[in-house]
């Protein structure tokens, strides 16, 4: 398996879209029609917001990670935000996702970052197991609970 940069891979952005509108767009009250979520994985970048990886498998997309500048309005002064960490379900428990954070980890290093944030309505857990720091719970727009974690990068 590879781990790369999707801007450097343009032939995965319909893949990546389709994972991320099938698993964030279409579960959430956000309405964003899939060809904005294509516009937007067409414009990521390498050392700029926003940038994603790409797991490849056989010459399969398998698996994505992206970082944001934000991801979460309200808390504007944290960032940089790890986002939108998808694997295929058949690709699932084989540490795929672990790589592709370890991934976006070590590249956020290179950019001179020390802290990423990210937000998890139901992943909770799977952040604490992996050294992710609870920083605060809030309630989104719709009162449901969104868990704020920290990674620190030194």
């Amino acid at each position: 398996m590879e781990i790369k940069l999707l801007n450097e891979n343009e032939e995965f952005v319909e893949t990546v879209s389709k994972m991320i509108y099938k698993e964030f767009v279409l579960s959430s009250s956000n309405k964003m029609p899939f060809n904005d979520v294509v516009d937007f994985f067409s414009n990521t970048h390498a050392f700029k917001f926003p940038i994603t990886f790409i797991a490849i498998l056989d010459n399969q997309c398998v698996g994505t990670v992206s970082v944001f500048e934000n991801d979460y309005k309200k808390l504007p002064n944290y960032k940089p935000w790890l986002a939108s960490l998808y694997v295929e379900p058949n690709y699932r428990d084989r540490k795929i996702g672990v790589q592709l954070i370890e991934a976006l980890l070590k590249h956020l290093v290179v950019l001179g970052f020390k802290e990423v944030y990210l937000k998890t309505e139901n992943a909770s857990e799977y952040y604490k197991n992996r050294c992710w720091k609870l920083v605060e719970s809030v309630l989104n727009d719709h009162n449901e609970n969104i868990d704020i974690f920290k990674y620190s990068l030194v």
